[in-house]
């Protein structure tokens, strides 16, 4: 028996909505992550972008368990010396909301050049509507 291998030309990627109100974070990261990287596919080969799109709305409604709110920050740097600066994650929240889950998606796909391309593959909204509604995302349960 041989082993199959996904290549780039013969993937159809599909379209999945996420809704993040009261979802906790890591939860949802996962998820989305799996999705976009195609490991809930049987055809699933880790050097091949064969995962689907992934719409999450609600990002300003995710739930975040304990201090994190008041705790977490996030580290910006602009290049030049001294320039790093930190903004915590309810001032995020407030200013960025699609940001948070970026943020947390991005750092469970792999540390390579594919996840540059498969991030590109997320979709996040602040609000409950989204503009992939000609895609006919399927919702995914969490």
């Amino acid at each position: 028996m041989k082993t199959f291998l996904a290549k780039k030309e013969t993937v159809q990627p599909k379209w999945h909505l996420i809704d993040a109100a009261g979802v906790p974070l890591g939860r949802l990261a996962v998820k989305a992550a799996n999705v976009i990287r195609g490991r809930h596919k049987p055809s699933y080969t880790p050097s091949v972008d064969a995962g689907d799109y992934v719409v999450v709305i609600n990002a300003e409604k995710v739930a975040l368990t304990g201090k994190k709110e008041e705790q977490n920050e996030y580290m910006f740097f602009s290049g030049f010396v001294g320039g790093e600066s930190y903004r915590k994650t309810s001032l995020m929240r407030e200013r960025h909301p699609e940001f948070i889950i970026e943020h947390a998606v991005k750092g469970m796909l792999p540390k390579n050049r594919l996840a540059a391309t498969m991030l590109k593959k997320l979709r996040v909204f602040a609000g409950p509507t989204h503009t992939h509604e000609a895609n006919n995302p399927q919702k995914l349960a969490i």
